[in-house]
């Protein structure tokens, strides 16, 4: 550790956000240098750029090692350091960097790195994943459970999935692994009525306390392996299980909900299935998070057949119970992988998140343009997690675990495990719609261990624990802080104004086109942060962009809240807002009449 800290000194330092949700896991550390950040646009998975350039010149940089400190200074100074910093950087011969094969997982594709220009702990992971794919076929075809005992699919599943943590981040899976007994012991031996508290706690401190001590105490240089991505699917699943073992075991069934008492597990699982269950090899590398018994009825050869009977697969014109094949719902979903990777390849190293900071976007652009570009460098940033998820939802069918009955047309769903629907993202009309469609998985867990347990304040609770999930810096808190009002906002807007569009089809049409815009816009503003991480890149960002968006979303909230008015009083009332402070038009201001009893 003491060798990486020395190594990673000298350069800047960050961590990649890693492939699991909205949400996605850790990224670069908020005492980054522009290179750093520049170096971060490409970050995350599936692939970033092997470094080829050696630091800025002794002259151009700080004569110390990048500390916290440095971060009050940050990306404020990048605007008016950026030419002396591309000069250095123009100057500096091309060099391969002598840490690019820097991993604590195995080294064995050190070659393949270095030929594509990528990190080896990335080509790791996407080599992990491919041989995942067809490890699941060959599980599925040869380990049938009809030819094969589930204890021996728990033992194959287990020892695959270990081989592949050890695999991509060597002795860092001790603490996955630490994080795995550690709550198997509290599962063995905590009464039913408080397994899920200690459980949640002991899961949740152990992953913050990881989050904290690889960004702020050891500083993790940049190709340092980042394991926070499968201690957080870990995580997920411990406290999905011990709430659902609570249900089932410590909770009356008339206090349940329907879909608490269809999940509630009314037998402590054994050590077998709880290890299979975390660390199998469909899922250990980049989840999805699913449910206990959806996976014990997949190893025992039940999966299909409970979701076939819950669908009422004869009234779907089936004379006899159907066995569903995988392979063309895995097809499809290759097929996305591919082609979220091109425009990976393409359109995300063509708007880099550090186009945001640039000082034409600060401090030139006007006030349309900067939100056109920022949406259209949000929509660069997705390819990666849609490659990741889906090639992940991939593997999960390939090994025929994911199916989800049978659709009113007639055809076999595999979207049990799907964490997103690009169709709905990229057509949302609204901020809710736009959220139960992205990391659905995620939002599934945040709902059974938080929004439906907790008395008072659910949504704000339900976005600081997703905060907290993702980790520990600032950007996470700015998207999460700033989504409660957005979600608010959006909410009131539509109680307040969609019936008056409903009476006829153009209404609706422009009012769904209206919806969509100031949707993908407002996602965009709330997500940036998100994406920058570190408090002085939001700032910029949000200096010329902020206060306004900011203040006109709070406003309006509190405007809707209080009041209930036509669309044209809320224009009028605006109006007057707006220009009640310009002497010279306070007279026309205040002959404006309503006719309702509506308060400046």
């Amino acid at each position: 550790m003491g060798a990486e800290r020395r190594a990673a000194g000298s350069g800047a330092r960050w961590a990649r956000p890693s492939y699991g949700a909205l949400a996605s896991a850790p990224a670069p550390t908020p005492s980054l240098r522009l290179e750093s950040l520049r170096r971060f646009a490409y970050a995350g998975l599936p692939f970033a750029p092997a470094r080829t350039r050696r630091p800025c010149a002794p002259r151009c940089s700080h004569p110390r090692a990048p500390g916290r400190e440095d971060a009050e200074q940050g990306l404020l100074q990048a605007g008016a350091g950026a030419a002396t910093s591309r000069r250095c950087r123009m100057a500096a011969e091309p060099q391969p960097s002598s840490l690019s094969y820097r991993t604590t997982g195995s080294t064995c594709l050190h070659p393949l790195s270095e030929l594509l220009g990528i990190p080896l702990d990335q080509v790791n992971f996407v080599a992990c994943q491919l041989v995942a794919l067809f490890a699941a076929f060959w599980f599925r075809i040869y380990l049938r459970p009809g030819k094969t005992s589930s204890d021996v699919r728990h033992v194959v599943a287990t020892i695959f999935g270990i081989y592949f943590v050890i695999f991509c981040f060597g002795w860092y899976s001790v603490h996955l692994f630490v994080l795995v007994l550690l709550c198997y012991a509290i599962m063995a031996t905590a009464s039913a009525s408080n397994i899920h508290r200690y459980s949640f706690f002991v899961a949740m401190g152990y992953l913050t306390i990881c989050h904290i001590s690889r960004i702020y105490i050891f500083h993790y240089g940049i190709l340092t392996t980042d394991f926070s991505g499968p201690l957080m699917i870990v995580t997920q699943k411990i406290t999905t299980l011990a709430f659902q073992v609570h249900d089932g075991l410590g909770r009356r069934a008339e206090d349940l909900s329907a879909e608490q008492h269809q999940l509630a597990i009314k037998v402590k699982p054994s050590f077998l299935e709880y290890l299979s269950y975390l660390l199998n090899f469909m899922s250990v590398i980049a989840g999805p998070c699913n449910n206990f018994k959806d996976y014990v009825a997949f190893i025992e050869g039940k999966h299909i057949h409970m979701k076939l009977l819950e669908v009422n697969w004869k009234q779907k014109g089936f004379h006899s119970l159907p066995d569903p094949s995988p392979t063309g719902a895995v097809i499809h979903k290759l097929c996305i992988t591919l082609v979220s990777l091109l425009l990976f390849l393409t359109l995300t190293k063509t708007f880099p998140v550090t186009c945001l900071v640039d000082d034409w976007f600060v401090h030139k652009a006007s006030f349309p343009a900067r939100l056109c570009y920022l949406y259209v460098v949000m929509q660069a940033s997705k390819p990666k997690y849609y490659f990741a998820w889906t090639l992940a939802d991939a593997v999960n069918n390939a090994a025929g675990f994911g199916f989800s009955g049978v659709d009113k047309n007639g055809n076999f769903c595999w979207d049990l495990l799907s964490n997103l629907n690009i169709w709905k993202i990229e057509t949302a009309t609204s901020f809710k719609m736009y959220l139960e469609n992205w990391n659905i998985q995620t939002a599934t867990w945040l709902k059974c261990v938080c929004y439906e347990r907790v008395p008072w304040y659910p949504t704000v609770l339900t976005f600081i624990l997703s905060a907290l999930w993702h980790g520990v810096y600032p950007g996470y808190y700015f998207t999460f802080l700033t989504g409660i009002l957005v979600t608010l906002a959006a909410r009131a807007v539509r109680n307040n104004y969609r019936h008056y569009f409903l009476s006829s089809r153009p209404l609706k049409a422009v009012y769904d086109a209206g919806t969509w815009a100031v949707t993908q816009l407002a996602v965009s503003y709330t997500v940036a942060p998100f994406v920058m991480l570190a408090v002085e890149p939001t700032i910029s960002l949000y200096k010329p962009l902020g206060v306004l968006c900011f203040g006109i979303i709070s406003d309006l909230h509190s405007q809707l809240c209080r009041w209930d008015f036509t669309p044209s009083q809320m224009i009028v009332l605006r109006i007057r807002k707006t220009f009640a402070s310009c002497p010279k038009i306070t007279a026309l201001v205040v002959e404006l009449r309503f006719e309702s009893t509506v308060v400046p």
